[in-house]
């Protein structure tokens, strides 16, 4: 939906034509948004590629485990896709896809919006015009807030492998294993390691008198940080797709509504120590490249303050960022006497037609569609664009970086 409403900023550009969706009230709103007809509503990919092909491209937004079944039908349609990440839960399913679309000759763009963002937008310019020589080391780092942790990775659809699929890793980091490969785009990665576990929300773990629910058993909830009160009630709004998604069908859901699901069958009212979540809640990746650079990422959930970071470190000066204060630091060797380095702050927001990180993903979302709308017609690519061959290196970093940390060895992607 947030891709599609690139439509209504730019109607010109953009119609949406048709929608898929098993829930009925979703495709309902669809159709009242962007006035369909009912014969251009269905229930899945299949009924809707069953019918002669009436769109130029389709926006693939179905969740994790679907997306290469969903795509499948629509590449063989004559559909170009654009396609969420990850765009497969396992390296089987991902060279499926990327077969079929070089057989039939279908663009599939994977949706990397870091790469359309401003501040990656920037940095990535100057590691491309030489600005710090040539890389020596990525360093990226995403800090998950406590209350996206709880709602996404123990609580929520990521809790569990066998229903979100995707490893904690690959739902929320792809898009940072993405930015490593495509500041080191050119150079394969050759190896991979990790490390990681759920260190902190397990049962033995729960403080003393923590109860099954928050709102029914706990006789610590009123100082509990994760609270389904404090998260969910008195922040109805933070997290509202995924915390109310039971009560969709309402209009408008009043407080009663909510805290009558918490306290009920919802999955957001359950204890976070005791949730059984089978994912890790931190994680750290080490990349060697077939040149001899490394790279690094780590992924911490449950930090105080959520956001990204980057180091690019150069044979001529290094790069270093956080992309929610929107600005980095170009530094540089400075020998002169009583001197050591040079730096200089790049602030996006005193650039001029940068418009800030304004919107979801540091300004990358509506970005992103625009980039593949240009695509699609032929016309010249941006920086950021990224083919399916692109995503590629990333997401076999992720899948190596799983296998690396359950078999407690070095994965060698050569082989």
């Amino acid at each position: 939906m947030v891709y599609a409403s690139y439509a209504q900023f730019h109607p010109d550009e953009l119609q949406i034509v048709g929608v898929a969706d098993p829930m009925a009230y979703r495709r309902e709103a669809v159709a009242r948004l962007y006035d369909l007809p009912p014969e251009r509503c269905f229930a899945t990919a299949e009924e809707a590629t069953d019918r002669p092909k009436f769109a130029d491209v389709a926006i693939n937004g179905t969740m994790d485990h679907q997306h290469v079944t969903t795509s499948l039908p629509l590449l063989r349609a004559g559909y170009d896709i654009l396609l969420e990440k990850p765009f497969a839960i396992s390296e089987t399913e991902m060279w499926e896809l990327v077969r079929t679309a070089r057989d039939l000759d279908r663009r599939v763009m994977i949706c990397h919006v870091l790469r359309y963002a401003p501040f990656y937008v920037a940095i990535r310019r100057r590691v491309m015009d030489g600005v710090i020589g040539d890389l020596l080391t990525v360093e990226t780092a995403e800090y998950v807030s406590y209350h996206h942790m709880a709602v996404g990775f123990v609580r929520g659809k990521w809790a569990r492998r066998q229903h979100g699929y995707a490893s904690m890793l690959m739902a929320k980091c792809c898009h940072d294993l993405d930015l490593i490969t495509w500041m080191k785009s050119g150079t394969s990665p050759r190896s991979v390691a990790s490390f990681g576990s759920n260190y902190q929300f397990r049962p033995e773990r729960a403080p003393r008198g923590a109860g099954t629910r928050c709102l029914v058993d706990c006789e610590i909830e009123a100082t509990c940080l994760y609270s389904a009160r404090k998260q969910y009630l008195d922040h109805p709004d933070r997290w509202a797709f995924y915390v109310w998604d039971s009560l969709e069908h309402l209009d408008s859901p009043t407080m009663e509504d909510k805290k009558a699901s918490l306290m009920g069958d919802s999955p957001y009212g359950r204890c976070v120590w005791k949730c059984e979540m089978d994912v890790v809640d931190h994680q750290s990746v080490m990349i060697d490249f077939e040149d001899g650079t490394t790279a690094s990422h780590t992924m911490v959930g449950g930090a105080s303050r959520p956001g990204r970071s980057i180091h690019l470190v150069g044979t001529e000066g290094e790069i270093e960022g956080f992309m929610e204060e929107g600005r980095f630091v170009v530094r540089h060797p400075d020998p002169r006497p009583g001197h050591e380095v040079a730096e200089t702050c790049v602030d996006l927001d005193l650039l001029e037609g940068s418009q800030g990180a304004t919107g979801g993903h540091g300004g990358g979302d509506l970005r992103l569609v625009s980039d593949f709308l240009h695509v699609v017609r032929g016309e010249a690519p941006s920086i950021s664009t990224t083919s399916l061959d692109d995503s590629v290196a990333g997401h076999l970093i992720g899948f190596s970086a799983d296998r690396a940390m359950q078999e407690r060895r070095v994965i060698d992607l050569s082989l």
